[in-house]
């Protein structure tokens, strides 16, 4: 369960950030946004930023000149802390934003982003320069696609917008024009066997590629004839790969790489219907539970569902992709400290104790509390979109929190 809620929580984070990254507005041409491929030295960039801050000297703007230089300052500090860039780049997003009345604040975000950047960037404008990584906030979680007739075979992967093809077969199978000196009935049986040979190598392949990856929803299969049919109808896949076979089969004209972009363009429909269904079932599963007379394995609100994780009682916890809630511990001037969850850290909190205010000490995302409450109990995580119906009616009938539970408590 780990690797799966790593993966989710990974997404949920990246997805959360770019959301707060894309609404902001500096005042002037003071944002700075700066991409680095895994092939640039960190040096190479530091010298770049330097050279910027030198002529960022000449901003006729004393606030603006101020903000920038600053905020270059703090990239390089950032930077320092790394002797290269992760294999899929990094991204810098840093400066002055406003804030109530006259008052701004530095932000400062840096992403390792899930798939690799190319090019380097830096760019200073009003707003952060986040195009590049908008096709990222697509669902990461990935789909094995297999293409096959008796000619030829490719694997593939789709994750979130990009495919890839893994591996490409041509097949010895005969035609099935009769050849010369040899009987038709034995010439059948050899063609039978060759495919047999041609099937079972795709499997193990596939079998080496797809098995141990925990992100895979599913495995679409296509191609032009019944081939595919009979590939997945008899048991050629590993027992645990059939499971993951969506259900229909596509029919595609190719089975080259131009055909994993064909199996990918036929099943749209069904990959979006995919994890509406599986949201769906794990909403309709804790409806279940509490319509039971006794509430069954069901909790529901911050509070329970909370409890329920620490005592380890939790099997899947559902939480809604829409809560935009902070879990903070703060600190009032009599020495109490207390944790609360808020909508909104920067607003002034009276101390429950003691009445006198009290200021914010730690704040984290609530759905990351979560995800490491889940981690310690072997506990899944099912995000829930704010889309669906069932993502509403999560929102509004149990305020985002709702938990399937392994046993009852209390």
């Amino acid at each position: 369960m780990g690797d799966a809620n790593a993966l989710d929580r990974a997404r949920y984070d990246f997805k959360k950030a770019m959301q707060e990254i894309t609404n902001y507005r500096g005042r002037g041409t003071e944002l700075i946004s700066v991409y680095i491929p895994s092939t640039r030295l960190i040096s190479d960039v530091m010298a770049y930023l330097r050279e910027e801050q030198s002529q960022a000297t000449n901003i006729k703007s004393k606030s603006t000149m101020k903000n920038v230089t600053g905020a270059i300052d703090s990239i390089m500090s950032r930077l320092r802390t790394y002797k290269s860039a992760p294999p899929n780049g990094l991204v810098i997003f840093c400066g002055e934003v406003p804030r109530a009345g006259d008052q701004t604040k530095m932000v400062q975000y840096t992403l390792e982003p899930p798939e690799e950047i190319t090019t380097f960037v830096y760019r200073c404008d009003s707003e952060f320069y986040t195009e590049p990584l908008e096709a990222m906030l697509l669902d990461k979680k990935s789909y094995g696609l297999i293409t096959i007739d008796r000619k030829e075979a490719t694997l593939g992967l789709l994750s979130g917008s990009k495919i890839t093809t893994l591996k490409h077969f041509d097949s010895l199978v005969p035609s099935k024009h009769h050849q010369g000196g040899q009987s038709s009935v034995r010439f059948e049986r050899l063609i039978e066997i060759a495919a047999h040979e041609f099937y079972k190598k795709v499997a193990d392949n596939a079998t080496e590629i797809y098995l141990n990856r925990p992100e895979l929803q599913g495995i679409l299969v296509g191609g032009p004839g019944g081939t595919k049919d009979f590939f997945v109808k008899e048991d050629y896949l590993h027992h645990e790969l059939r499971k993951k076979v969506v259900s229909p089969l596509f029919d595609t004209g190719y089975t080259d790489e131009s055909g994993l972009r064909e199996l990918v363009d036929a099943a749209k429909d069904t990959l979006t219907d995919i994890q509406l269904t599986i949201e769906k079932e794990y909403m309709q599963r804790l409806l279940r539970e509490i319509r039971k007379a006794d509430g069954g394995l069901s909790a529901y609100g911050e509070n329970d569902v909370r409890a329920a994780a620490q005592a380890g009682a939790v099997d899947v916890l559902l939480l809604s992709e829409s809560l935009n809630k902070f879990r903070v511990t703060t600190e009032c001037s009599s020495g109490h400290t207390f944790e609360m969850t808020v909508d909104d850290p920067d607003v002034k909190i009276p101390c429950p104790e003691c009445g006198m205010p009290a200021k914010v000490i730690e704040q984290r995302d609530i759905i990351d509390t979560f995800f490491e409450l889940a981690d310690g109990y072997n506990t899944k995580v099912q995000l829930i979109s704010g889309d669906s119906e069932e993502g509403d009616m999560l929102l509004k009938a149990f305020g985002g929190f709702a938990a399937i539970l392994r046993y009852r408590i209390g």
